[in-house]
């Protein structure tokens, strides 16, 4: 019998409060290996709070998350191992160089000096940077600064890759952009992608979506499937009548 290659990201009955402010409430969904998801949600639906229980910068208080297997508060640091993040701030440090920022991120994974040069200049072909490798960071543009970001997270080969809004502040051609090139990983290279964003326009037909609003799980799925479900024409209105629907029901077990 062929095995079955566990998810990616597994998370079941995942809570976490802030003293009385519950941020995330029962949550639960998987994503399959090799495919690129959208974490689709306003600012404040719970987006952060779950990448930072994902990469453990905060305890679990309720439920379970796994990545390929690998439960996150049992065996971290092979959980972790798997992993590459993309924080929404930007986290390069602009007096350094572009390939020292990447040399130093591998040094901290353990990579030694040669192998990481050769994956940095690996990963800088790649991205159409090459030419940059020696200037400073703070000489770059935005854009460039987070294919940088996330040319750094994928130096010690994770096979998920987690870009919590990695769009912020860049012009609309900068996020097609972005957005091609990771979309390009996901087939080139077969990384998994949990993309989070508040921005509809960045949910593309060929999608899963998580569809996440004030800390619970509205809707997981293809694309088509979760705007049929809503019986809505787009992504936009189905996710408009999700989050109305979620909000008539919070009206209701208030009164």
């Amino acid at each position: 019998m062929k095995n079955v290659e566990p998810a990616a990201l597994s998370v079941e009955g995942l809570s976490h409060a802030y003293g009385a402010r519950q941020a995330l409430k029962d949550v639960t969904f998987s994503i399959q290996p090799a495919s690129f998801t959208v974490l689709l949600g306003l600012n404040g639906a719970g987006k952060s709070t779950l990448f930072s229980l994902v990469t453990r910068l905060y305890g679990t208080q309720r439920g379970a998350i796994r990545i390929f297997g690998h439960d996150v508060s049992r065996s971290s640091g092979e959980a972790l191992r798997l992993i590459g993040i993309v924080f929404q701030p930007r986290t390069l440090d602009l007096d350094l160089s572009v390939e020292q920022n990447l040399t130093y991120h591998a040094a901290l994974h353990g990579i030694g000096t040669r192998t990481a040069r050769r994956r940095a200049n690996e990963v800088l072909a790649r991205i159409g940077l090459s030419d940059r490798r020696r200037d400073k960071v703070r000489d770059l543009s935005g854009g460039q600064m987070r294919r940088i970001e996330i040319a750094r997270a994928l130096l010690h080969e994770p096979r998920l890759l987690l870009l919590d809004e990695p769009t912020v502040g860049l012009d609309i051609a900068s996020r097609a952009d972005m957005l091609d090139h990771v979309r390009a990983l996901v087939a080139e290279q077969r990384v998994c992608v949990l993309w989070a964003t508040h921005l509809i326009d960045e949910v593309s037909e060929s999608d899963d979506v998580i569809v996440l609003h004030q800390g619970r799980v509205l809707a997981h799925g293809a694309v088509a499937r979760v705007i049929a479900d809503a019986k809505a024409a787009d992504i936009r209105a189905a996710f408009t009548a999700l989050t109305r629907s979620a909000a008539g029901e919070e009206s209701s077990e208030a009164a």
